[in-house]
């Protein structure tokens, strides 16, 4: 360990690269930073990366980046680092930290931290992190588990997190959110979902989510939905129903369908009752 003395001798400044104008180096606990009472206080004497910079590389500053810089220049040093009383060194220091210490801090206090560990857990532990209090943690655990076992976010009190799990739910399990509270999750089931459940959500309260199942019906189950009561869902039965299906669009009330009526019909699909030569 270095004295107070030697940490302020010429070399050691000349390796400072803190760009002029930055953000003053401060420790994390306020006032300024102490290199005489780091525990990486002999790094001083090294130069460039294989040393430390206050105010550049510091694993005792309050500002993250410079913290990041030190962990980064000391990737080693991530193992040593995970009971920090600071919760920016914990996650950074979670980052480099070897896989089998995470485990010690998916009960961590901060959701910083929970969010590198969530990055980085083995799948066979993510799961301990499905009930995280904190949205953004479970939003990544539903990014990395298995398809198979995200049955337990389909009921997450957030949207985006079961809306995330609703894109990734395998095929076979995925008819179980088309009946969620929330219109965006029920707007991806019905990207996603096949025949016959598809079918089932054609009476969807939402017309978005009914607009998506007219876009993927297929064409000849569009007729139960020419009466709808939206008209951009019949507009997209307009689209792509068979010829009795535009038949009866041809005097919709709005304007736009029986636009898409007559250019289909003019196309590619005679009208019901007209004689062909």
């Amino acid at each position: 360990m270095m004295n107070a003395a030697v940490m302020t001798t010429a070399p050691v400044v000349a390796h400072l690269r803190a760009p002029p104008g930055d953000i003053a180096s401060q420790h994390w606990q306020g006032g300024a930073v102490n290199c005489g009472v780091c525990c990486y206080a002999d790094l001083r004497e090294l130069p460039d990366e294989q040393g430390c910079e206050p105010g550049h590389a510091c694993m005792q500053d309050v500002y993250a980046r410079r913290i990041d810089r030190f962990f980064r220049w000391h990737p080693a040093l991530g193992d040593e680092q995970l009971t920090h009383a600071y919760f920016e060194v914990r996650a950074i220091a979670a980052r480099h930290a070897a896989v089998f210490r995470l485990t010690s801090l998916i009960d961590d206090p901060d959701e910083t931290v929970r969010l590198q560990i969530a990055l980085r857990l083995p799948l066979a532990q993510l799961a301990r992190l499905a009930t995280d209090p904190h949205r953004e943690v479970r939003l990544r655990v539903a990014q990395r588990l298995s398809p198979t076992a995200l049955m337990t976010l389909r009921s997450d009190p957030d949207y985006g997190v079961r809306e995330l799990v609703a894109r990734r739910l395998p095929l076979a399990l995925l008819p179980t959110m088309a009946t969620d509270p929330d219109r965006a999750v029920r707007m991806r089931v019905a990207q996603r979902l096949e025949m016959p459940a598809l079918l089932r959500m054609a009476e969807d309260s939402e017309p978005e989510v009914r607009r998506i199942v007219a876009q993927r019906l297929p064409a000849p189950l569009l007729s139960r939905m020419a009466s709808d009561g939206d008209w951009r869902v019949r507009w997209e039965v307009a689209q792509r129903a068979d010829a009795a299906t535009l038949n009866a669009l041809h005097e919709d009330e709005d304007e736009e369908v029986r636009a898409t009526v007559r250019e289909r019909q003019a196309r590619d699909v005679p009208r019901i009752g007209v004689a062909h030569g």
